[in-house]
């Protein structure tokens, strides 16, 4: 009986260990790179500027009193961050350009010029040939920046959250650390990225446990990125299968050890 009883504790354990075991699978990053020289990803890829996004458009010239009147919105955004507004959060989304629904923007004295489908450079051009064409300035530069560039991280990450980017630049590893990191219950091999551009969404599955990640075309993400890390076959057992039958076979195994001993103890 009491070889019995050991066997069906060691049993139970057993099925604990195992259970436990699925946890730590998987949890390293690029585990088969080896000591390597890999080429820079070319990231010359520049988005195009789609519907709702917010722009912030700067522009010099040699007469600076003629361009004043087409920086006034990139002025009152900076007197807007030197207000009591600045630490509600509000000051960068109330000034800048908006793209329209019909893929334009407002422009002074130009009027609506269109910027949907282009890239930043594409709409700086634009803008000095109207400028120059219409004798408004002479030798313009245009500069344009993103004032909404942002992704988002969901899923089993430390902290889901939507990350804004002043540099316009993040790779999707530096995006994952902002979130707190993938935990060890996330599907590192297997990482969903949702890229919109113009009238179609891109769906793409990344492994970011491989080093092939590094020379990957979708390593550096754009704006309104959405990155979802699913639960790996660990955290669903731990939160339902696991939780719910390795009761049950310790219950079992000790009523079975139970009635024997007292069919032993009638003989």
């Amino acid at each position: 009986m009491k070889v019995l009883l050991k066997l069906s504790v060691a049993a139970a354990v057993a099925v604990s260990v195992f259970s436990s075991c699925a946890t730590s699978r998987k949890i390293a990053y690029m585990e088969n790179i080896k000591d390597t020289v890999i080429e820079s990803v070319a990231h010359d890829l520049e988005p195009v500027i789609q519907k709702n996004d917010l722009l912030s458009i700067s522009i010099t010239s040699v007469n600076q009193e003629a361009t004043q009147i087409f920086n006034v919105s990139n002025n009152n955004m900076i007197a807007g961050t030197n207000s009591s507004t600045a630490n509600s959060g509000y000051a960068n989304q109330v000034f800048g350009y908006l793209v329209d629904q019909k893929g334009y923007i407002k422009f002074p004295i130009l009027g609506n010029v269109y910027a949907e489908g282009l890239s930043k450079q594409m709409l700086a051009d634009n803008i000095t040939k109207l400028l120059v064409s219409q004798r408004l300035l002479l030798e313009p530069i245009v500069n344009i920046r993103y004032l909404n560039y942002k992704v988002t991280v969901l899923g089993e990450v430390g902290k889901p959250m939507v990350i804004n980017v002043p540099n316009e630049k993040i790779t999707i590893l530096e995006a994952l650390g902002l979130a707190g990191d993938i935990t060890i219950y996330g599907k590192k091999d297997n990482v969903l990225l949702i890229r919109e551009e113009t009238s179609k969404k891109i769906v793409k599955r990344i492994n970011i446990s491989s080093a092939s990640l590094l020379t990957s075309p979708y390593y550096y993400l754009q704006s309104n990125d959405i990155i979802y890390v699913e639960p790996n076959k660990a955290k669903v057992s731990s939160s339902s299968d696991v939780k719910q039958w390795l009761p049950m076979v310790i219950s079992g195994l000790t009523l079975i050890v139970l009635a024997l001993d007292h069919l032993d103890n009638k003989n």
